[in-house]
């Protein structure tokens, strides 16, 4: 899973949209974040989880702070997470994640994306089934076992630890992300986490073939083009 997760964020990296667009949508993110839960990162861990994680993705920190004081003055548009299921240019397995403030619109934009693919969205819930909710951090490494005696002496619940090709991939349950996170760096002070996240793994893998490519890349350029889009995982591995 290690490896094919590496695999699967590179093709996303590789899709991902214009820096202004990122930016945009960790503004969103980050503004309903605050406003639901606090503009404290000390008091609200999903807010801080996500400051890092706009940090490690060099999201100016003016972004960040615009955001914040946006949800601290209480106005701004009302967003709403709405998310849509199906299946991708070959029969790959898709989740799209969205923040809306209107939802005739996304899900037209959605919609669209799937059918001018020849791909097909389903109901809830007709995919999330087979994908773990995750927190998911790799970094260099090669002893999986030193990794997973020091996580489970900090009592943490860990779904899966594995090395390939020099890399440290470590699965727990999305509840455990900053269990996980504190346990690494009180055991290891030096090590770079290279990724930290909360995501959707899949429990089984697609090999898309060349012929499955344009399509599929069509599909994920469009996705990432919807301003409502925040968040598009897959279980496709694509051909090397």
């Amino acid at each position: 899973m290690g490896r094919a997760f590496e695999v699967r964020k590179n093709a996303m990296a590789k899709t991902a949209g214009q820096k202004t667009k990122v930016y945009s949508k960790y503004g969103k993110e980050i503004y309903v974040v605050a406003k639901n839960g606090g503009t404290d990162p000390d008091a609200n861990l999903s807010l801080k989880r996500l400051i890092e994680k706009a940090k490690k993705d060099q999201v100016p920190g003016h972004v960040i702070d615009k955001a914040i004081d946006k949800a601290a003055g209480g106005a701004g548009e009302d967003f709403v997470p709405a998310r849509y299921e199906g299946f991708g240019p070959g029969n790959c397995m898709v989740i799209v994640d969205c923040l809306t403030d209107n939802n005739n619109r996304t899900i037209t934009d959605v919609r669209n994306c799937f059918t001018k693919t020849n791909a097909k969205i389903g109901a809830p819930g007709a995919v999330a089934h087979m994908f773990d909710h995750a927190a998911v951090f790799g970094f260099a490494g090669d002893d999986e076992d030193v990794i997973l005696e020091a996580l489970m002496e900090a009592d943490v619940d860990v779904t899966d630890v594995e090395e390939a090709d020099g890399k440290i991939t470590v699965f727990a349950p999305h509840t455990e992300f900053f269990k996980v996170k504190t346990a690494l760096q009180n055991a290891f002070p030096e090590l770079t986490i290279e990724v930290e996240e909360i995501t959707f793994v899949p429990q089984t893998d697609v090999e898309l073939t060349a012929d499955d490519m344009p399509m599929f890349e069509k599909f994920m350029d469009m996705l990432n083009d919807c301003d409502d889009v925040q968040n598009v995982y897959h279980n496709a591995i694509l051909p090397e």
